[in-house]
Formats: structure tokens, C-alpha cells, sequence
């Protein structure tokens, strides 16, 4: 049990307050840049930096000092492992254990680490309890799959000496050649390389040294580097904090190369392109190189590399028709270099332009270098290959993509019934009101204000008439407080992080003296979940859901705003080592409080966290932080959430509206219109800020808003089936031009246009102020259909102009595809249960189109059993058909029966022939109808064709064909 210390003294309060006092003013302007280190203030940062210097001025002369030894060469089942030797100036010969895994899925797996830590051989300063080791436990949190090893892997024994090759991959044509002197790995598919490790030499292991008394301190233990500092290895200051470095210098880098790629994508999170910069300076670019470490960023700089709420230390390159990448494994603070060098590939060619690569250099504090390699070559191969790693983005309850109405604070439960009243009263669908700090009595979390919500449960349960949901915030930080039962157990069961010295870390937050819950402990998890079940957390009921906020973690008065990196965890690891996967840690123990709150009712938990890491698309929803109401922002929030979906943690979203200041009615609306777009969509906004509600706007704002909210609604059916393919396959929910169109090299840099999902729909948000029309990038030869009245855009490879005034959404349809969506307006998703679909067939050049729904009860895990409808719905040759493509189940049969009486009420075909012009009936066949089959009977339904002038398509309408949603069935228009 760790020790802990006694209740704070006045001064300390006075402290605290002052504290307090400081954020809250400092929230009223832009970030404080000095607040967060730049790379000349990071230690490691800097001294990496400058061995990259050191390494390029040299030139050809630089010999990188790691060596594997030829000897140690090992490689049974699917893995190779070796010893590389690090050389010091000194000629040390520091020993560096190598495993190379290859993996079934095509994955290859590289990693290094110390020797020397590994055994437990160094000495700790300080007389510190912290594990001697590197950090390898970031794998059990990240990781859930996917790390079957290759049983095809074979060594060619016939390779040239100096060199091993090991070839692999699903279908034998992914190639690691491993150079051992110096030590260099080299990626290839189809013998051409797409990824290089150490091909610059920056490869840099610091290893472990003693300070006081020992010739290594000289500086003669290492590799040759000019003008590196050595004041860092042993303590670093910084924000009044000292960070006492029990370990000395730790950090592990090493560039990495993508010959032949220019743009590179992923590691968010930042306020950035989505074709990452190049990070050394020049016109455009950044100085900084791209960090990661999650901080409690407010009102964070545009067009920057700085730190923000999580990090996902995963990046993909893409390149014409081939897509690659890494996922370096590292939960501790990690920086990443960017530079591209263009090569010509013929001096004498005039005309023919050189070959871009991307160079990147990659740098952490503490930790194994651990980094997975994909190969590609589609960018669908790649995120499911992350995804079989670190988990698919979770199925969510299908209220959570539904509208979310939120502010820093609702102040009363008379406040939230009038909020609920005026959404029935303006006809303004949502599902979700939410509850900021302000509802607890005293910041004290799993506690209710008894003067401002004395009946929670009455609240709840009013709610619960229009089938909405309550979300109430719970943070990391337990407040510090006399007679508070949930304090009063972290303490006695020693549940809380510690300082370096042992005992129970106090620092400040929302509460004033608060200490963390550390949710590395597996004991801490069980009691935290065992706090939300009903009988402990008083006044709630199943229709309450949790926000996990201040995760990073934020700590007012500490390093950065967060907690210092000598702090200790379970099992004695420094916060250091775990910082950035600290956060994940805690929604993985509400995610897991959430499942089961009574015995026996195990449903989806519902979780929407600030900081993350790769794993946390696991267990909920995340969004940007605290943006503000600047038309910049909201052009931000795009490839901000573009890159998230890439990067594996599709369900984001951005405050709607911002989150600092007063957004003008033109923004508000026009944010909406983007927000409807995001996979998370809520509406927040700070408690200085003026209400914003949508029916606050005025006319005819409130009008236009609430007309974009129900087309959220409309198309609830599409994205739930979306939801559900990324949950399968790891797909991002919002796709960029990229990742669509692959070969069309003039979109790879398009950031401010977006694809849901597969279904066609190509949206491009107004983002500007005072904008009557945006400019649609179209990549392929498609004909593409106005959402709302079906004006035809074609032509490929240019943009195309389309109408935008206030009341307009620039949405377009890719000819194709079939969109399900439910057209009857209702006051939530929960109460559109049972209505009838609408099928939306826009047909391609050919007279085809292909499109999908998947449906299931919304809110258990029953779809596992195979409680779940999902159908095919193909258009050829005049027929419409709908086939089943789901796996039964022990559930199957019963749920299809429940949903017997859901069926389709209008067909609408866009695009449709003129041959069909005065006809009025189809023919609807139940049941299953072979290709090509002739003269079955069926029923008859209405259909009505209508031509169409203007550049508009003509478009048919099927009313009321009578077949079920989860039947099969085929409406035949010949």
C-alpha cells in the first residue's frame, strides 16, 4: 500500500486556488506557446536532432556505429533474431538483442532493445524504485491481434555475405534484406523497396552510463556526435519543474525511408494538413518536427506540429497506385522528422521529372524501438492490417451517432428540461444531452449537486420518454476531500500514481487538490468498475453514458500541464515510459465499468475520451478538444478528422461551433452543415460562451440547422452501415480523395472533401465566410448527382463548381451506389426504429449500382450471435435485388422476425433511363429470383418517372413495393 500524505494545508489550498485561477485566465486567450517545450527544450529531442546533423554533414564519410553480428543470426518460425553491437567512441561494445517477426497477415515486426537493461545490470540514481528495464509493456495495451507468426517466412540461404534476406508475405513477394554492417533493413514488395530502415545512419540507441566517478562520463561512450549536450542526460527543467532522470539518457531513434513517396499521412493528433509537412524549414514547411505527447492543449495553434490530446505513432505513404507503412510502438513522448529529397532519375532526360522520397526520423524518450512494417499495396491493405493489430473501431450504440447537444454546463436539471423541451418544440431531432462538471456536488466525481439535480433519476427518465441519453463527464483526477468515500478507498487500497519518492501524487485540476487514478494497476480497474454499478453510483440509470475528459493527464500546476515524467505507476514504471498510453488506460477501465452495471444486462458501452493513443478506437469516440469559433477552425477540423480515420480511430469529431468565443450565425449554421459529416457530431461550447442551442439562431439560421440535423437523421441507416464495415475491417468512416482514388496522383493533398464511407456520397463543407459555392475536385469519369435535385457533374480530373448558398449542403452522389436512409422526421434515432426505408439507386454509366445496409438491435453484443440483418442490394439489368450477406446465427432467425414488419417504402432510381418513360407499374418478386429468370410471377407496384431539364437527371420513384427489409426480393423494371 503506498504511503500517502496528509490533507493540504492552508497554504497549500491558497496554492491551489492561485493555480486554478492562473488556467482559467489563461483560457480566455490562445494557447501559451511557452508553456510547451519546443525541440531545443527537449532535452532528447535535441540531442537527436543534432546526431542527424552530425550524420548528414559528414556525408558518405558517416559509418553508422550499429554492427549485427553475423554469428548470432537465428530464424525458426516466422523469426529472425540477432545481436546487434552499438560501438562507442571508447570502444565499448554495448550489446543490443534484435528480433525480426514476420507475421502471417504480411506484417513485419522489428525490434531492438538493451541488453544490459534488460538483465537489470545498471544502477538507478536518486535511490529510485523505478524499473531498470525499457518499457515492453506497451504492446498489451495497443495490441490485440494479428501477431500470428508467418508459417511461409523462409531465410534465402542463398543470399550475398554481409547480408540476410528473409522473404515473406501472403503471397511470397514481400522481400526484408537486412545489411549487418553497418546495420541497415531494407522493405521490399515485388524486389523493389518501399521502406528503409538506417539507410541514413541515424539509427541511435542511448545507452545506459553511469554519471559520477566513471570514465564514461567523459563522453567517450558513444558514438561520435558534434556538439551534443550532455547537461540533459542526468536532469531537465522545465516549467519550474525539475525531472530527476533515475535512468540517465534512454531514448531510442532512427530514420526512416520511403523511397519514391512524396506525401506521407497519419501520426495525429495535430491542427495540421493531412499531407504531412516537411518539418526542417523552408517555404510552407514547418521548424519543428511533428511531436507527440498528449497535452491538455486549449485553443491550440492551426497549421502547427505541436503536441495536442493524443498520439497515434502510426504513418502511412502513398504514392500512385501503392500505399505503405509504419507503426512505431511507443507510449512515450516521440518526435518525427520530415524531410523529401528529390532525386532525377535521369541527368540527361530533359522534361522527366525526378523521384521524390520522403525521409523521416523518428525519436522517443524511453522504450524499445518497436515498429511494424506494412507493405501494402492498397490503402484498404494497410489500415486492415493495423487494424487486426490494434482493434477495429468499436460498434457503438446506434443513438451515439445521432446528434449530441452539450455546453459547459447545464446548471440544473430544470435547465436540461427546458433544453429538451425547446429541441420537441422547434422539431429538432438529438439524442444526447450532456452534463459537465457542474453536475456534482462539489467536483466530486459519483456524486450528484443535491440544490441543482435533486432528482437525477426523474431527469433521466424524462429523458428516456423521447428515448435520449444523458452523458455525464468523469475525469482521472479525484478530488482531494475530507468525508468523500471514493478518495477515502483509492487511499486505503493504494490505487492512486505516485511521486517520485513513493508516495501518492497531489497535483491540481478542476477540483483544486486532486490525486489520479492509476488504471495501469489491474486491482485499480476492478474497483473502478465495481463504482459504477447502480447500487454505488446513486442516480443513474441505463440510459446515463460517461465522458472520460482531462485523460492526457491534465495537471494544472505540472510539467506542461500534465504530471511529471518521474512519477511511478504500477510495477514501478515511470509515467515517463507510459505517458502517452496513460490515457487509454483509463477508458479502457470505464469502457469495461460500462458493460456491466447490473448482472446479468451486458450492453455497448458508450465512452467519449480526450486523449488517446492506437487502441483506444476500441472503446469509444473521440474529438478534437478545445477549438474555437473561427472559420479557420472549422476548416481545420476536416483533415484533422480525415487523419484520424486513416489512422485507425474513425469515430471523431469536432466541437460544432467551437469551442472558445461567439461564433457568428453564418458560422454557427455553416458549422453545422460541416458537423453533420463528422461520425462523432455534438455541439459544445465553453461556460463564458453565449448559448447556442440550435434554436437560438434565429430565422433563418434555426431553419437551415435544423434541416441539416435531419439530414443526419435521414441518413442515419448509411451510417450506421458504415460504422459497421469499419468495425470489420478498419476502413475510415470518412475517406479521403486518396484513399479512394488511389491512382489519381492530382487528389493525394485534397483535404477539405470527404467520401462516407462506401456509399457514394461525396461531401465538400462550406468553410469559408460569405462562400455561394464551393469547388468539388472530381477524380474519376463517373457521372456524380446533386444530393437534392440531381444536377449532373462529370468530367474527370477537375474541379467542378457547385451552388452553396446559406440554406445548401454541397453533397454529391458517385453513380453506382445504393443509399439506405429513413425519411420520416422523428425527435430521436431511437424512435426510427421500426420506421420503413427509402432506397436511393443511382445508377453509373452502364446502368449499374451496388450498395449495402446492415442493421442489428442497436445496443447489445447480440449481433455476435447473429441478431443482425445485413443485405446486398444490387441494380443490373432492370432488376433490383436484395441478398442476404450476413452469417447466421443462434440469433439470426429470431431478430429477422422482430424486424418483419420494417419494410421499403420508396425506391428512388436517379439516373433513370429514358426507355422508362410512361411506365407506371414494376413487377416486386418475394424471395429469391435466379439470374436471367423470365416470366415470374410477383406483385405490382406504382412507379411514376419524371424527366428532368437543366442538367438535371431524370430520376423514377417505386412507391410502396411492399417487401421487407431483411427478405430477399427483386423488383424487376422491365
Amino acid at each position: 500500500m503506498a504511503a500517502s500524505r496528509p490533507s493540504p494545508t492552508g497554504k497549500t489550498l491558497l496554492l491551489t486556488l492561485l493555480t486554478l485561477f492562473t488556467y482559467l485566465v489563461v483560457l480566455g486567450a490562445t494557447v501559451k506557446r511557452e508553456a510547451f517545450k519546443t525541440c531545443t527544450q527537449s532535452g532528447f529531442c535535441k540531442r537527436n536532432r543534432e546526431y542527424a546533423d552530425s550524420a548528414s554533414s559528414k556525408g558518405s564519410s558517416w559509418i553508422s556505429p550499429y554492427q549485427l553480428e553475423s554469428d548470432t543470426i537465428r530464424f525458426e518460425n516466422g523469426q529472425l533474431q540477432g545481436v546487434v553491437v552499438k560501438t562507442t567512441d571508447s570502444g565499448e561494445e554495448v550489446r543490443l538483442p534484435l528480433v525480426i517477426s514476420f507475421l502471417e497477415s504480411g506484417v513485419a515486426r522489428v525490434a531492438l532493445d538493451e541488453e544490459r537493461r534488460m538483465n537489470g545490470d545498471i544502477e538507478l540514481r536518486h535511490g529510485s524504485s523505478a524499473r531498470k528495464e525499457r518499457y515492453n509493456d506497451a504492446s498489451r495495451w495497443a495490441l490485440v491481434g494479428g501477431l500470428e507468426p508467418s508459417t511461409s517466412a523462409v531465410l534465402n540461404t542463398e543470399f550475398e555475405e554481409g547480408f540476410t534476406e528473409v522473404v515473406y508475405g501472403p503471397r511470397k513477394n514481400f522481400q526484408a534484406i537486412i545489411r549487418h554492417a553497418p546495420l541497415e533493413v531494407q522493405f521490399q514488395r515485388d524486389r523493389k523497396t518501399h521502406i528503409r530502415f538506417n539507410s541514413r545512419g541515424l539509427l541511435n540507441m542511448e545507452h545506459w552510463r553511469a554519471k559520477d566517478g566513471l570514465p564514461e562520463t567523459k563522453g567517450r561512450n558513444r558514438a561520435s556526435v558534434q556538439g551534443e549536450d550532455e547537461n540533459t542526460w542526468w536532469e531537465e527543467s522545465f516549467g519550474g519543474n525539475t525531472d530527476s532522470k533515475p535512468k540517465g539518457p534512454e531514448s531510442v531513434g532512427m530514420d526512416i525511408t520511403f523511397p519514391g513517396y512524396h506525401h506521407v499521412f497519419g501520426i495525429p493528433e495535430h491542427a495540421d494538413s493531412l499531407s504531412l509537412k516537411e518539418t526542417r524549414g523552408g517555404d510552407g514547411n514547418h521548424n519543428e518536427p511533428y511531436r507527440m505527447y498528449n497535452t491538455d492543449t486549449f485553443e491550440y495553434l492551426l497549421n502547427s506540429p505541436m503536441a495536442l490530446y493524443g498520439s497515434i505513432p502510426f504513418m502511412q505513404a502513398h504514392r500512385k497506385d501503392s500505399t505503405v507503412g509504419v507503426f512505431w510502438l511507443n507510449a512515450a513522448e516521440t518526435w518525427v522528422d520530415i524531410v523529401k529529397s528529390k532525386t532525377s532519375l535521369n541527368p540527361l532526360a530533359l522534361g522527366i521529372e525526378g523521384e521524390t522520397s520522403t525521409q523521416t526520423h523518428w525519436f522517443s524518450e524511453s522504450g524499445q524501438l518497436d515498429v511494424f512494417v506494412f507493405l501494402g499495396p492498397k490503402p484498404q491493405d494497410v489500415t486492415k492490417s493495423y487494424g487486426e493489430l490494434t482493434g477495429f473501431t468499436q460498434l457503438p450504440q446506434h443513438f451515439s451517432i445521432g446528434y449530441h447537444q452539450c455546453r459547459w454546463n447545464y446548471m440544473s436539471d430544470g435547465d436540461v428540461n427546458n433544453v429538451d423541451q425547446k429541441f420537441n418544440k422547434y422539431q429538432i431531432p438529438y439524442d444526447v444531452i450532456w452534463l459537465d462538471i457542474e453536475y456534482t456536488d462539489q467536483k466530486k466525481y459519483f456524486t450528484w449537486n443535491p440544490l441543482t439535480f435533486p432528482d437525477p433519476l426523474g431527469m433521466q427518465k424524462r429523458l428516456d420518454n423521447f428515448g435520449r441519453k444523458l452523458v455525464i463527464i468523469i475525469d482521472p483526477h479525484i478530488k482531494n476531500a475530507h468525508n468523500y468515500p471514493i478518495l477515502d478507498e483509492l487511499k486505503s487500497n493504494g490505487f492512486g500514481v505516485k511521486n517520485k519518492h513513493g508516495y501518492l501524487y497531489e497535483g491540481s485540476c478542476w477540483p483544486g487538490s486532486s490525486h489520479w487514478v492509476d488504471c495501469f494497476n489491474p486491482a485499480a480497474v476492478n474497483w473502478w468498475i465495481k463504482t459504477f454499478k447502480y447500487e454505488n453510483f446513486k442516480g443513474t440509470q441505463s440510459n446515463v453514458f460517461i465522458w472520460n475528459d482531462m485523460n492526457e493527464p491534465a495537471v494544472f500546476d505540472g510539467p506542461e500541464t500534465t504530471m511529471p515524467r518521474d512519477n511511478l505507476h504500477y510495477h514501478n514504471w515511470e509515467h515517463r515510459d507510459i505517458h502517452n498510453i496513460n490515457g487509454l488506460t483509463f477508458v479502457n477501465a470505464t469502457y469495461h465499468a460500462m458493460l456491466e452495471r447490473k448482472r446479468g444486462e451486458i450492453r455497448r458501452p458508450f465512452v467519449l475520451t480526450r486523449s488517446f493513443y492506437a487502441g483506444s478506437q476500441r472503446l469509444g469516440a473521440v474529438w478534437t478538444g478545445d477549438n474555437q469559433a473561427r472559420w479557420d477552425h472549422l476548416a481545420a477540423s476536416l483533415p484533422m478528422i480525415l487523419n484520424n480515420g486513416i489512422s485507425g480511430f474513425p469515430y471523431a469529431g469536432a466541437d460544432v461551433g467551437g469551442y472558445f468565443g461567439n461564433p457568428s450565425k453564418e458560422l454557427l449554421t455553416r458549422w453545422y452543415q460541416t458537423g453533420i459529416f463528422y461520425p462523432f457530431f455534438r455541439g459544445h461550447s465553453h461556460i463564458d460562451t453565449h448559448r447556442r442551442e440550435p434554436y437560438i439562431a434565429g430565422e433563418p439560421h434555426m431553419t437551415i440547422i435544423a434541416q441539416a440535423i435531419r439530414l443526419r437523421y435521414q441518413l442515419l441507416p448509411a451510417w450506421y452501415t458504415t460504422f459497421h464495415q469499419a468495425s470489420v475491417d478498419g476502413s475510415p468512416i470518412l475517406r479521403p480523395q486518396y484513399y479512394v482514388h488511389p491512382s489519381d496522383e492530382r487528389g493525394f493533398s485534397i483535404d477539405d472533401q470527404l467520401y462516407l464511407g462506401s456509399t457514394g456520397l461525396l461531401a465538400k463543407p462550406v468553410v469559408t465566410e460569405g462562400a455561394k459555392s464551393v469547388d468539388v475536385y472530381i477524380a474519376d469519369d463517373e457521372k456524380y448527382y446533386d444530393y437534392f435535385d440531381y444536377t449532373i457533374y462529370q468530367g474527370a480530373g477537375k474541379k467542378h463548381t457547385v451552388a452553396a448558398p446559406l440554406e445548401k449542403i454541397p453533397l454529391l452522389m458517385q453513380g453506382g451506389h445504393i443509399i439506405p436512409r429513413k425519411d420520416r422526421p422523428r425527435r430521436s434515432s431511437g424512435l426510427m426504429k421500426w420506421d420503413p426505408y427509402t432506397l436511393v439507386v443511382i445508377l453509373d454509366s452502364k446502368g449499374r449500382a451496388d450498395g449495402s445496409l446492415y442493421d442489428d438491435d442497436g445496443e447489445t453484443f447480440d449481433f455476435q450471435s447473429g441478431a443482425y440483418i445485413h443485405r446486398r442490394f444490387i441494380f443490373s439489368g432492370s432488376q433490383l435485388s436484395s441478398k442476404d450477406i450476413g452469417v447466421e446465427g443462434v440469433k439470426t432467425g429470431e431478430y429477422i422476425e422482430r424486424m418483419a414488419k420494417v419494410r421499403i417504402e420508396r425506391v428512388v432510381v436517379v439516373g433513370a433511363p429514358k426507355e422508362w418513360q410512361g411506365r407506371t407499374t414494376v413487377l416486386v418478386i418475394d424471395g429469391e429470383v435466379e439470374a436471367g429468370a423470365a416470366g415470374t410471377a410477383g406483385a405490382i407496384a406504382a412507379m411514376d418517372w419524371y424527366a428532368q431539364k437543366d442538367g438535371k437527371a431524370a430520376y423514377a420513384v417505386v412507391k410502396s413495393p411492399g417487401v421487407g427489409i431483411g427478405r430477399a426480393w427483386t423488383i424487376d423494371f422491365s
